[in-house]
């Protein structure tokens, strides 16, 4: 694993992409802060992960796109994978890659699939959105549940876990069948012990419900303003429970603008 980073003490951010470090609508003022950002972290040598549930080369994609800066290590794949820079290009995680086969035991995703092939309601989604631990499936959002209780009873005593979703864009109902207990804070935790750095060194930026799992882990974490009221109040809630003191912060501003604005305050850069 790349250890590159981590003296004694030094800080990390780690960030979602759409909705957090992604400008908005392409905004300009969004747009001016993600390179006032960038180029402050690598001022301040302060090494990036990208935590996204989307497949890796959708993040190559928008790293390129919206000239993101270039991250260290990348979690993707909804939790399932972990890649280190390596030069110019990233290489798996192969004891993390372990760990997750561990996990499944002598379970396969090429034996789920399978099991759930005479499933109608059940469209497999694009081979690349597809992983050696993740299976995708498409459905129809109007029967969600129905459907995930049909492959819950398929699944039986099986070590994975369901998440289902709707998609906002499309409409479309998402099944997606990980290792069991697997997630993108499952991971993150997993990539914190790992590279041998307190929770409490590394500065977590979300925006949605999807991150409510590492905004509790113990990680100083920045809500950008755009995020549902009620995840900032679970969030603060948590951190008070756990007597936890600046580890918490709601940026006044949205997006981008809003990761710069908690780096700033928690003095990952200067002002």
């Amino acid at each position: 694993m790349n250890n590159r980073s981590h003296e004694s003490g030094k800080q990390i951010l780690a960030t979602d992409l759409d909705g957090t470090l992604i400008p908005l609508d392409g905004r300009a003022d969004h747009v001016q802060d993600l390179q006032t950002l960038a180029e402050a972290l690598r001022q301040n040598g302060i090494p990036i992960c990208f935590a996204s549930g989307r497949h890796y080369e959708i993040i190559l994609d928008a790293i390129a796109t919206y000239r993101l800066p270039t991250p260290d290590w990348i979690i993707c794949d909804v939790g399932t994978t972990i890649l280190s820079r390596v030069n110019d290009d990233y290489a798996v995680e192969e004891a993390y890659r372990q760990h997750l086969q561990e996990l499944m035991g002598d379970s396969s995703f090429r034996d789920i699939q399978h099991s759930l092939h005479d499933l109608d309601e059940l469209r497999l989604q694009e081979e690349e959105k597809q992983g050696e631990f993740k299976l995708s499936f498409y459905t129809d959002a109007d029967s969600l549940s129905a459907t995930v209780d049909k492959v819950r009873d398929r699944l039986g005593e099986t070590p994975v876990s369901l998440i289902d979703s709707v998609d906002p864009f499309t409409g479309d109902g998402l099944i997606d069948l990980l290792p069991a207990g697997t997630s993108k804070a499952y991971a993150l935790n997993w990539w914190a012990d790992a590279q041998g750095v307190k929770h409490e060194n590394i500065v977590y930026a979300g925006d949605s419900g999807n991150d409510l799992a590492a905004f509790q882990a113990g990680f100083r974490s920045i809500v950008v303003q755009n995020a549902p009221d009620w995840l900032a109040e679970k969030v603060a809630e948590h951190h008070s429970s756990k007597d936890w003191t600046n580890r918490f912060y709601r940026a006044e501003r949205d997006a981008t603008s809003g990761v710069l604005e908690g780096c700033r305050h928690f003095g990952l850069i200067g002002e």
